[in-house]
């Protein structure tokens, strides 16, 4: 597959996961819901595994690292979507717990600009919040206001940034043995 085809599929699957994930998270219908959701987690399991990919032939680890710790939160999403919003709580805090760490991991390196920097952190000291709040017992359902609610906006910023600085992730350049 040539660069700018996974260009176009990292494209679209942080775009199916900011559209259909803000979808899911304002209808009103448990099933629609349910497959808004389903559509958001494949998408962005397929795009944080390629751009993990991406990372680490460039040599950017951690960055790496925290891709594919994204993407293992997404899949415990994904996979707990179905159960319903109060029964998929404990795997919900378990998929956002895996999501701020992933989030801190990708930031936290200077790959990307700085405003994608801030905002993966800002998403991820919020999701954090989540997770821990959940842990000691709080119903928080992934449509639980003020969180995670108004986390989901932070979470899809950094989507913008990763698909509009994704070319940054370059091949390692080779040094010439003298």
């Amino acid at each position: 597959m040539t660069r700018s085809a996974v260009d176009l599929v990292v494209t679209l699957g942080l775009a199916a996961g900011a559209i259909f994930g803000i979808a899911g998270s304002v209808v009103p219908d448990a099933e629609l819901r349910q497959l808004c959701w389903l559509i958001d987690g494949v998408g962005v399991v397929i795009a944080t595994t390629l751009i993990a990919i991406r990372c680490l032939r460039a040599g950017q680890d951690l960055v790496a690292g925290g891709f594919l710790v994204f993407a293992m939160g997404e899949c415990l999403l994904v996979g707990s979507a179905s159960a319903g919003l109060t029964e998929s709580i404990p795997a919900f805090g378990g998929g956002v717990a895996l999501w701020s760490a992933g989030l801190l991991l990708i930031s936290l390196p200077a790959l990307f600009p700085g405003w994608v920097r801030v905002v993966g952190v800002l998403a991820a000291l919020l999701f954090c919040a989540v997770s821990v709040g959940i842990a000691l017992g709080q119903p928080l359902t992934p449509i639980a206001r003020p969180l995670p609610f108004f986390g989901y906006p932070f979470v899809v910023a950094a989507f913008v940034g990763w698909t509009l600085y994704q070319r940054r992730v370059t091949e390692p350049r080779t040094v010439r043995q003298p």
